[in-house]
């Protein structure tokens, strides 16, 4: 278990955390453009994402919660970039954070564990798509060491308007 603060804690996501993790995402799928998802989820149809992060490999999700209450304040994960072959050794990652609790340095504490965590692991790069404008997730991506590759002009549509998604990738 990853511990940088002690009002914080960072673990590997489990299965009793699906509908805490659900609920968190509802409110980026209702509320914002940062997800391109455009209904929601129950969580029994969020459990084959959950298990396709286990605990070890290269596709993981980290959990950022409040040790005296348990509650969780946000989760990263690293995933398949592409289905191909060839692209295994590429993962795509991303991070939500509890509304909440946004500038209490959650998304960095998510990302030194989720960046941890592949230690060993065959992986050669990080992709991370970021829907704009989102100051804060681009400060935090170059913050960890990615670069601006590219931006997509109105790749997608939600809440009645066309967004922009600019990619960054990182080596591992």
């Amino acid at each position: 278990m990853f511990t940088e603060r002690a009002e914080v804690q960072v673990r590997p996501g489990v299965e009793d955390d699906l509908e805490a993790l659900t609920a968190l995402y509802h409110h980026y799928v209702r509320e914002t453009a940062i997800t391109f998802d455009t209904v929601i989820f129950t969580p029994p149809e969020r459990r084959s994402w959950l298990l396709s992060h286990p605990e070890d490999g290269p596709h993981r999700l980290r959990v950022a919660m409040e040790p005296r209450t348990g509650r969780i304040l946000g989760y990263a994960t690293s995933g398949p970039f592409r289905a191909k072959p060839a692209y295994a050794t590429s993962v795509e990652t991303t991070a939500y954070v509890a509304p909440d609790a946004g500038g209490r340095g959650i998304g960095s504490l998510l990302h030194k564990a989720l960046f941890a965590a592949p230690a060993g692991e065959d992986l050669h790069r990080a992709y991370a798509g970021v829907a704009l404008p989102n100051e804060a997730s681009v400060r935090l991506h170059e913050r960890f060491g990615f670069q601006h590759v590219g931006t997509y002009r109105e790749v997608g549509r939600t809440f009645g308007r066309y967004w922009d998604v600019a990619w960054y990738e990182k080596p591992l």
